[in-house]
């Protein structure tokens, strides 16, 4: 029987870790981090993707000091619409659930890509609708089977990045591979900074990109075991552990590669055979390499089909839940699962993955206008987080309150929120030098998008900002909630 608002909390800190670690550890990295260094050069890209490392670390402190005194399953559109306006808390809910219900589309369609690599006669399709059922099955059993596959997806994520290191380094001195590079690729023609600041302006946008995905712990607080231990260490674990990741990956793949090679322009899964990892493990002497990542890319791309359908399901049912979505989203069935929204969430990617087929210019529309919903939802982190602590402050709360405090505000918040809105306006900054308006107009979409959904209900219900001392502090109290199941 159909019940409402009681989603099961079942996430160990293991699963939380995971989920986090493997939400930004995909293609971004095993593919796209080559056309960073080819634009920008080693150090260039070393540079952008450090500074977006500390914007996410900002980030995910500001989600972390909110989600344990707030631990619900809306997470930052429920911040939004708490500590700014209701109709900004509308406009980040929907926003991100429309760039989670299209990006699965995305995934879907990717997966066909990848296995094309092994089964080039079978039509794609195929498995496309193949994937979009394992993806839907997964969530539909528990939020358990969610948490435990995408542990196990991203522990696979984590382990090849781990060989990659130190195959590469074995390789950088020539233990591996024959001839040792040591830093000459660093200092090769105009490395190691290449097109000076615009370039690096351009990489923080892959940067950006490749993160994305991080905030998905905040989606994951409503449906934590144990939130306020939970929440502080994953997100301790997980900041340093990309952070290693993704620079050491990089400065590996620069140390063997120079930034001039062609090989390292390729930006999706369908340029696997180019894949840098997949280079520097040939270079090392690796012949399969090239197969076992298109495995590992595969397994990249379900996990993000995987997390998709998860934070899009729980981003609808929180909207039910505060009446911003029919109601019917909220009514979950007897393992937890907001079962409605699940089913919505799927159509929405279906339509979007069958417009990939059948209407090419929809799907280009649909993916364009997802494009920057995801930056736009680091806006709100960071908005919401900056006045959550204000109005603590303001209504005499004292810090020694708080489960977990974020460290330097107010410049972490401050900081991500201006290096955010910089990546919005670098997305496409050749376009604007170049009057090309149907480019910005393709580029720019979500964020006119954005506008619309909160000018709709603010103009609708004539919300305003709300004043620090109006704003409703009270936290939330797991055990009164399980009083209520």
């Amino acid at each position: 029987m159909a019940k409402e608002n009681n989603v099961k909390r079942t996430l160990k800190t293991r699963h939380l870790s995971m989920i986090a670690l493997g939400g930004s550890i995909g293609t971004g990295l095993f593919v796209a981090s080559g056309s960073a260094i080819s634009t920008a050069g080693p150090g260039g890209a070393l540079v952008a993707y450090i500074g977006i490392g500390l914007m996410v670390y900002f980030l995910m402190t500001s989600l972390g000091e909110m989600a344990t005194y707030l631990p619900v399953t809306g997470s930052f559109a429920t911040y939004a619409r708490r500590f700014v306006d209701p109709a900004f808390g509308f406009a980040m809910g929907w926003n991100y659930w429309f760039n989670w219900a299209i990006t699965l589309a995305v995934d879907v369609s990717t997966v066909a890509l990848v296995l094309g690599f092994w089964f080039p006669h079978v039509p794609g399709w195929i498995f496309s609708l193949g994937a979009l059922t394992i993806v839907f099955l997964i969530n539909a059993l528990s939020v358990r089977s969610f948490g435990e596959m995408e542990y196990w997806m991203s522990l696979i994520k984590v382990v090849t990045v781990i060989i990659f290191l130190v195959v590469g380094f074995l390789t950088i001195f020539g233990i591996m591979g024959g001839h040792a590079t040591y830093l000459e690729n660093f200092v090769y023609k105009d490395a190691p900074f290449v097109g000076g600041v615009p370039a690096i302006l351009s990489v923080f946008v892959v940067a950006g990109f490749s993160f994305q995905g991080t905030e998905l712990i905040g989606i994951t607080a409503g449906e934590s075991k144990t939130p306020e231990k939970s929440i502080p260490k994953a997100i301790k674990q997980v900041f340093w552990r990309i952070l290693l990741f993704y620079i050491l990956s990089i400065f590996v793949i620069a140390a063997l590669l120079p930034y001039t090679s062609p090989n390292l322009l390729g930006s999706d899964a369908s340029d696997i055979a180019i894949s840098p990892f997949t280079l520097v493990f040939k270079r090392a002497g690796l012949a399969s390499a090239a197969a076992v990542m298109n495995a590992v890319i595969l397994t990249s791309v379900l996990s993000a089909a995987n997390s998709g359908m998860y934070a899009s399901t729980r981003m609808l049912f929180a909207l039910s839940v505060t009446g911003d979505a029919p109601k019917i989203f909220s009514r979950v069935n007897n393992h937890g699962i907001p079962i409605f929204a699940l089913l919505g969430t799927t159509v929405i990617g279906l339509f979007t993955f069958l417009a990939s087929i059948f209407g090419t210019r929809v799907y280009s529309f649909l993916v364009s206008a997802s494009g920057l919903t995801g930056f736009i939802a680091w806006v709100g982190i960071a908005l919401a987080h900056y006045r959550f602590r204000r109005a603590f402050k303001a209504q005499g709360h004292d810090l020694s309150e708080l489960r977990y405090k974020a460290k330097w505000f107010p410049i972490g918040p401050l900081l991500a929120l201006f290096l955010c809105i910089l990546v919005i306006i670098g997305q496409d900054v050749k376009s604007f030098t170049n009057f090309d308006w149907k480019a910005i107009a393709v580029t720019y979409m979500s964020v006119p998008l954005f506008l619309i959904l909160y000018l709709y209900y603010k103009i609708r219900y004539k919300t305003k900002l709300i004043p620090l001392e109006e704003i409703d502090l009270t936290a939330h109290n797991i055990e009164d909630e399980k009083n209520n199941i």
